[in-house]
């Protein structure tokens, strides 16, 4: 990959990870209400379906799924409900005190690995990242080798911005019911982005 092409696609991976999205409220949601250090486990989990999804797309696997409109309706509509119902649950606790046990490590482990990984943001990015920044005539494994740290650098930078925002609103938020309204705001994010992901049309070829 050659310096301008590695400036441009930075500038499309920087651009695709700090627009906030479900990934970022969750991350904000987990460090606002039970610290920073907690979650960091939903960064090691956007790495890990960031990882996962890099690789697929090597192997021509998110093209696929992009491609195919029976698949993109499976990722559309679970992704929708899933995120519908963290909002609706979200909205629901935020009335109810803050424990100050955080649940077990790998239950938000594996609900930041859902948030990430169920979303049609997320297949449609990689996709185009492929689609524009992957030179057919080059060995993929060669360019994959630029891409990773790149995508993967940025991808942790921004959570780990979105992660130290949250728990500034923690620590911000003194009164019962301003942290309760920050949450509920949250819940409501969860459910805004559940319906417009429903709503959205499949990716141009689909």
């Amino acid at each position: 990959m050659s310096w301008d092409a590695w400036i441009i696609f930075a500038s499309f991976w920087a651009l695709f990870v700090t627009t906030p999205g479900p990934n970022a409220v969750n991350c904000i949601t987990v460090s606002m209400t039970y610290g920073f250090r907690t979650s960091l486990l939903c960064v090691l989990a956007i790495l890990t379906q960031a990882s996962l999804f890099l690789t697929l797309s090597a192997f021509g696997m998110t093209a696929l799924i992009a491609t195919s409109p029976e698949a993109f309706a499976v990722f559309k509509w679970l992704g929708a409900g899933f995120l519908i119902y963290l909002g609706i649950r979200g909205w629901i606790n935020a009335r109810h005190s803050i424990t100050h046990a955080a649940p077990e490590a790998s239950d938000i482990y594996i609900r930041a690995f859902l948030v990430a990984t169920i979303n049609p943001k997320s297949v449609a990015g990689y996709l185009a990242a492929f689609s524009q920044f992957v030179d057919p005539h080059v060995p993929i494994w060669q360019q994959m080798g630029v891409i990773f740290p790149t995508a993967l650098g940025l991808t942790t930078l921004s959570y780990l911005g979105f992660c130290a925002l949250g728990a500034g609103l923690g620590r911000s938020a003194m009164r019962a019911i301003l942290h309760t309204g920050l949450r509920r705001i949250l819940a409501l994010c969860f459910i805004i982005y559940g319906i417009l992901l429903g709503l959205s049309p499949a990716p141009k070829g689909v």
